[in-house]
């Protein structure tokens, strides 16, 4: 039995978009013979190896025999023709809500990513200008540190050759009284 796919297959068609579009065409087939018949007709004599002009005026006489007219399979054809772009404005309504959800939704976190990247590489630079600044204190601070710890020394070295001297002149006075009074 021809299925309404094979009416339509040709070499190079997306296998899954045939099948909804044949899936369409079948649900919403006009009742009685029409171009979808017709159509149908066509295929099975050339099957048959028939030349298509005969193939296409054998099937038309079958066609007429019903009271089926040109006109009507043109207009037939027709009701078939819109439907399938009715299918395809759907397809493509489907596509871009697809395309906004799977892209544009994604590209968009892309951008959102590669902003907060950037926001913390300009973190990072005043962070690292920040921890600059630190260690220029720190270093300073050291050097005031060293010099301070430096002078305190010198100071109480001083301090205590100083003590130890007045201490000397004391028991030295001490003795004296003792030696001399």
């Amino acid at each position: 039995m021809t299925t309404t796919k094979s009416l339509f297959s040709a070499d190079g068609l997306d296998d899954r978009s045939l099948d909804f579009l044949a899936n369409a065409l079948e649900k919403n087939n006009l009742p009685g013979f029409d171009y979808f018949e017709f159509k149908r007709a066509v295929h099975n004599l050339l099957e048959m190896k028939l030349d298509e002009a005969i193939a296409y005026k054998s099937a038309f006489t079958t066609a007429a025999t019903l009271g089926i007219t040109k006109e009507k399979l043109i207009e037939t054809a027709g009701y078939y023709r819109n439907l399938v772009n009715k299918e395809k404005e759907q397809f493509d309504n489907a596509l871009e809500n697809q395309n906004v959800v799977k892209v544009t939704g994604r590209q968009e976190e892309v951008k959102r990513l590669k902003d907060q990247i950037d926001r913390h590489k300009a973190e990072i630079v005043r962070l690292q200008d920040e921890m600059g600044a630190y260690l220029t204190q720190i270093d300073l601070a050291e050097g005031a540190v060293k010099a301070e710890t430096e002078k305190l020394e010198k100071a109480k070295t001083a301090f205590e050759r100083t003590h130890q001297a007045v201490l000397l002149q004391m028991d030295k006075d001490v003795e004296n009284l003792h030696k001399y009074l």
